[in-house]
């Protein structure tokens, strides 16, 4: 490897040992002022308003982002643009995070007496514990590293590295404290495959009706195969003869193997020989990454599906998960 590579690799190297000392070393940042911080987002009757001004403004959007993923409603607002008309977004009820790692940012000082006079509480993340910002805000977390990750130690790095994790690890300790639970952030995640992950249920995938595979107890193994192939889902249901949605066992395309291996006449044996009869059902009222979780531990491909009642109304397989996105 050429002395150039060695030196791209060095580098890379170098900040990433930065960064992930500037994040360990927030861990005796996380004081009195950190609590007082969560406690004041828990206590906000309105939303959490988050602004900065270049690298931090990014990093504002971010956590502003997060916090209203995580049960805190708020939304970033840019401080040059809050100082030409957008300061009237912010409410009284309101809470506002600053972020400047030099606590100087001129855009953000010009408006902090106008938020003041709304009697909003400030929140700043700052680098410099004795700047402007910090003076005037009601509380003040220290985020300040030791060096950037930059070898020329002027592009913001582990100091925005380190604003973020500060970000993350306020909203989080929120979220807990607000008992925030994984159905709380589905509804805020509806769309992609989390949303779907969190929100789908069985119900919503399974066929149902007609296109349920099944055949009646005491049928003859050939009059099974017939259905299987017109359902397509790799296996068939057997019912009871008297009651279609009474479920008593299934046979799938892996039963069929080992019937072939043992020689049996498909023209001869009846279903009932060469069933599964245990077998596991779901529920149509199950989310659908709970069943997946289910099929990996039981290492199987096929699912029927029962309702409150025990009654089959519906049947589905691991490609169906793959088709809805959950996969």
């Amino acid at each position: 490897m050429s002395a150039n590579k060695l030196k791209i690799i060095a580098t890379g190297l170098s900040v990433l040992e930065i960064e992930a000392k500037a994040i360990t070393e927030l861990r005796d940042k996380i004081n009195a002022e950190f609590v007082e911080s969560c406690l004041a987002l828990l206590n906000c009757e309105g939303r959490v308003v988050v602004m900065g001004i270049g690298k931090s403004g990014h990093i504002g959007r971010k956590i502003a982002a997060t916090l209203s993923s995580t049960g805190s409603p708020a939304f970033f607002l840019h401080p040059a643009e809050a100082s030409h008309g957008d300061l009237g977004m912010i409410t009284s009820k309101d809470l506002v995070i600053a972020l400047s790692y030099s606590g100087e940012a001129a855009e953000i000082l010009t408006i902090l007496p106008s938020i003041k006079r709304l009697d909003v509480k400030i929140i700043a993340l700052t680098g410099a514990p004795h700047s402007t910002l910090a003076k005037i805000a009601d509380i003040s977390l220290d985020i300040g590293v030791r060096q950037e990750a930059c070898p020329l130690g002027l592009a913001p790095t582990a100091s925005t590295t380190a604003m973020l994790a500060m970000g993350d690890a306020i909203a989080l300790a929120v979220l807990e404290a607000r008992g925030f639970t994984a159905d709380d952030f589905a509804k805020s995640h509806p769309g992609g495959k989390l949303g779907r992950r969190l929100l789908l249920k069985i119900e919503e995938i399974m066929h149902t009706g007609n296109d349920i595979p099944r055949v009646q107890e005491g049928a003859m193994l050939i009059d099974a195969l017939p259905e299987m192939s017109r359902k397509r889902l790799g296996f068939t249901t057997i019912v009871n003869a008297k009651d279609a949605d009474r479920i008593i066992g299934i046979f799938t395309d892996g039963d069929l193997r080992r019937a072939l291996n043992r020689g049996l006449n498909v023209h001869e044996t009846r279903i009932n020989e060469v069933m599964t009869q245990k077998f596991t059902t779901v529920s149509n009222n199950l989310l659908a990454s709970e069943a997946i979780a289910i099929m990996e531990k039981l290492k199987t491909l096929v699912m029927p599906v029962i309702n409150e009642q025990g009654k089959l109304v519906g049947a589905f397989n691991m490609h169906d998960l793959f088709k809805a996105g959950v996969m």
